[in-house]
């Protein structure tokens, strides 16, 4: 069996020459060690010698050790992960964290400002052609994160006489905000999964659905079977491992959807304990990427990965090759079939 090997040589005066061979024998040669060799070895006390040293490494071992990773691109699907806008309850609690406690901020609704970061986020989307990618809105069932995810991602503004009914009517929430049409924008599904935090605060308790359908008429509530919220307590507030575990199960819901570029709008706290599984065997630096708090209309975008062979989707860029039949035996199957 032949094998192939990058051949690390350090000349003298600090200089690196790299070659690479192959050796034909089922002994590994005796200069092995992991990559990144060079890494390792320039602050190693080897390399202040004054005579060249050779060592060897497998390139495939240097493949597995370099952080990189290839899947199948239909075992994975880009979520487009945003957290609401600023809400009269951020703005409250801001002041004294007592204030959640408050009935006054029930179901909060975005403030001026939250708006203002909501257009904001609407123009970068349209900017870099992510509303022309996305093809499913997931969303939250609180008034804060379906004012975000139709102002973000809907259409253009409503205009009486067109025979589809609007994302958001007019002045939705205390709004001051005209009218959101669904013309050109992707499928709007309300899941109860992603709420934030269920318990004590009354600002992420909900509505019914009964009072929502009107505001939101476009918006899909069907998945949620309960018309008022059974799920928020007054006296129980949910742990975080809770909020961790509902977010597992929502990942595995979305890998029951045949859409491949999602965009989720939820909540910081849903948010962060969901990702927080994520990245332990990444760099630091990836792993903060993924799992630090979410700023108000903050936007992350991300590559969710099938490792366990969850998803059912064919391949659909894929191709078998071989059309029409044919003998196709690369040289090196060839030289072991015929040797």
């Amino acid at each position: 069996m032949s094998a192939v090997y990058n051949c690390y040589k350090f000349n003298i005066g600090g200089s690196i020459s790299i070659s690479t061979f192959s050796i034909s024998s089922k002994k590994q040669p005796h200069f092995l060690v992991p990559s990144p060799l060079p890494h390792r070895l320039l602050h190693s006390p080897i390399c202040n010698r004054k005579s060249p040293v050779i060592y060897l490494s497998s390139i495939s071992d240097m493949d597995a050790t370099a952080g990189q990773s290839l899947y199948p691109l239909h075992r994975t699907k880009t979520l487009h992960l945003v957290r609401h806008a600023q809400g009269i309850h951020n703005v409250e609690g801001e002041k004294n964290h007592d204030n959640y406690l408050s009935e006054t901020l029930f179901d909060a609704y975005l403030t001026p400002l939250g708006w203002q970061q909501v257009d904001n986020l609407r123009k970068h989307v349209r900017e870099i052609g992510l509303n022309k990618k996305i093809e499913l809105v997931i969303v939250s069932p609180l008034l804060r994160t379906m004012q975000t995810a139709v102002g973000v991602f809907g259409g253009e503004g409503y205009t009486d006489g067109i025979n589809v009914p609007p994302l958001m009517v007019e002045n939705a929430g205390k709004s001051n905000h005209p009218a959101i049409s669904s013309l050109n924008s992707p499928p709007f599904v309300a899941v109860e999964l992603c709420r934030e935090h269920l318990g004590v605060h009354p600002c992420d308790r909900r509505r019914s659905i009964s009072e929502y359908r009107p505001i939101f008429p476009a918006i899909d509530f069907s998945l949620i079977e309960s018309d008022a919220d059974i799920l928020w307590t007054a006296d129980v507030r949910e742990e975080n491992a809770h909020v961790a575990a509902r977010g597992q199960e929502f990942l595995k819901w979305l890998w029951t959807r045949k859409e491949k570029e999602i965009a989720v709008v939820s909540h910081s706290g849903f948010l962060y304990h969901t990702l927080s599984a994520f990245g332990n065997d990444c760099h630091p630096t990836v792993k903060s990427e993924i799992c630090t708090h979410f700023a108000n209309c903050e936007l992350r975008s991300m590559t969710f990965v099938d490792k366990g062979m969850l998803g059912s989707d064919p391949a659909v860029t894929n191709y078998p090759g071989k059309i029409p039949t044919g003998l196709d035996l690369p040289s090196d199957v060839a030289q072991e079939k015929h040797p």
